[in-house]
């Protein structure tokens, strides 16, 4: 699943194509995704402006002169393909610009979702605002995470998961900052102490900028809009890397599930 370091360079490689942009085609290619297109999304849209990018967790702004904007999730498998030779089954919604770029939302799996909301009431729409702040926000503190997780049983890796608790983070990024903060994945969060917490959120942002840099993390479907593959995965230090050395001590990886998902981990390392 693309990750907020997808998106995010995503965003980017929309923004060179869309910002200013006139869209003179508008083409939903079927009635949904993971939920139905918004009814009016052709009306809304054709002829409308870019006025901005943008990016809020796991989801893609495309702002408009007519004060709507278009929110757009990955789900599993999406991307948008930029001038593709030819639109394929896979491709379901479709925008052309004035200037004759054709951009393509694909998604083999359909898990994705379009949404058209009010510039004005992006804070208050019902899914940003259950969100808690950005990883790369100063509102990411030690302090913010100390309260948020206090009294928890619940694994620190289960709770950095929790959009409520830190928007966008997702399970590649979430593994790799516990290494670097010498975090056990498995441990009550309520019970992290204040240093680790300090050591955590460096963690954290490091690792979700540097993926950005990187374009990603290449893993199954995803790619940026230019077709080019995200370098990241070349960097993991515990993602997928089970049996292989650990590369600060030389243990071995270990993986195993976790609230229904993978853990890699350092166990020498991850106290």
């Amino acid at each position: 699943m693309p990750e907020l370091p997808e998106v995010e360079t995503t965003v980017r490689g929309l923004a060179r194509y869309l910002d200013g942009a006139r869209l003179v085609r508008v083409e939903p290619r079927r009635a949904d995704l993971r939920r139905p297109f918004p009814t009016d999304l052709v009306q809304a849209l054709t002829g409308a402006t870019v006025s901005g990018m943008g990016r809020r967790a796991k989801y893609g702004l495309i702002h408009t002169d007519r004060g709507r904007s278009l929110v757009f999730h990955l789900g599993m498998s999406g991307r948008w393909r930029i001038d593709p030779e030819d639109i394929g089954a896979h491709d379901h919604l479709v925008l052309e610009t004035a200037s004759g770029h054709v951009l393509a939302l694909n998604d083999p799996r359909r898990f994705g979702s379009v949404d058209l909301v009010d510039e004005g009431a992006l804070e208050e729409w019902p899914t940003f605002a259950a969100m808690g702040p950005e990883p790369l926000g100063e509102e990411l503190t030690a302090a913010h995470l100390k309260s948020a997780l206090a009294g928890r049983s619940a694994a620190i890796k289960l709770m950095l998961l929790d959009q409520r608790i830190v928007a966008g983070l997702g399970n590649i990024y979430v593994c790799e900052a516990l290494f670097r903060a010498g975090i056990d994945p498995r441990k009550a969060a309520g019970r992290v102490s204040g240093p680790a917490l300090t050591r955590l959120v460096p963690a954290i942002k490091a690792v979700i900028a540097e993926a950005i840099e990187a374009g990603g993390s290449t893993l199954r479907d995803y790619a940026q809009p230019d077709g080019q593959l995200g370098y990241f995965s070349k960097q993991f230090d515990v993602y997928d890397r089970a049996g292989e050395d650990c590369t600060r001590c030389g243990a071995p990886v270990q993986r195993f599930p976790q609230g229904g998902r993978s853990t890699w981990h350092c166990a020498k390392c991850q106290k």
